[in-house]
């Protein structure tokens, strides 16, 4: 089964860090946070990417073209124009689709276009910027159980500010520390089957909306609850908690 993911947005709420590469190649941990998500796949069994590329996507063909010389030793004869790879074990053997899906397509339009690259097959389907310690054998498992076309992960986010509980205008309680929220919210680890295409219908739509809301009415879209550590990169602030989860030897997601 191979994992789409979406990779060709502009990243402008991390704008400090995306001003000269893909929000995806965001470093945390000295590696690309598009890195620590194959990363989780691949533990789980699912080596095989398509990737929506759009904005500066040179960054992230670079970075999958060069992966392997990158994290070897290497002899180069600048004269000849050769490069001799040394200790060739293999470092990753993931496969790779890099997917030009335009610069101002849409998320649900990046889909539509990558589509063609998943055979036809099922598919898992997340975005390039938030990691997760859900176990993805068993969300597969719950969507092939239930027979629908698409199943979405849904989290409850951690609040980073202060929690108030009132009565009127009176606070009767306060926290100052992280709380997990009550709602429910998308956590963008998909599972789909290819009949979603009939619900892409063109490059300017939004996954998240006219897709998923066209599945949801017509009762094809179910949800997967996952209790425990997610995280997305969407500000500095998020990718610094990411960095000091690392930094520390908490991070969740590592496996």
């Amino acid at each position: 089964m191979k994992v789409m993911i979406l990779a060709g947005g502009r990243g402008t709420r991390l704008a400090e860090e995306t001003s000269l590469i893909p929000k995806p190649m965001v470093e945390v941990g000295g590696y690309p946070i598009l890195w620590h998500i194959m990363r989780h796949y691949a533990h789980h069994g699912f080596r095989e990417f398509v990737l929506t590329l759009g904005y500066k996507s040179h960054v992230i063909k670079h970075f999958i073209v060069n992966y392997r010389t990158m994290n070897r030793s290497l002899s180069v004869d600048l004269g000849a124009g050769s490069t001799i790879v040394h200790d060739d074990e293999v470092v990753v053997d993931w496969q790779v689709d890099c997917i030009e899906t335009g610069l101002d397509t849409a998320t649900g339009g990046r889909v539509r276009r990558a589509l063609p690259f998943t055979g036809g097959q099922p598919f898992m389907l997340t975005y390039g910027d938030g990691v997760s310690d859900i176990d993805l054998g068993r969300l597969l498992e719950f969507h092939r159980g239930h027979g629908k076309l698409a199943t979405v992960t849904i989290v409850r986010p951690v609040s980073l500010f202060g929690y108030m509980k009132l009565d009127g205008a009176r606070v009767t309680e306060f926290l100052e520390k992280r709380q997990q929220l009550d709602d429910w919210i998308s956590g963008g680890f998909f599972v789909c089957e290819p009949g979603i295409a009939e619900y892409l219908k063109d490059d300017a739509e939004p996954w998240e909306r006219g897709p998923l809301e066209r599945l949801a009415a017509a009762g094809e879209l179910m949800a997967y609850s996952h209790e425990g550590f997610w995280q997305c990169m969407d500000s500095l602030r998020d990718k610094q908690l990411l960095e000091q989860l690392w930094h520390d030897g908490k991070a969740p997601w590592w496996n």
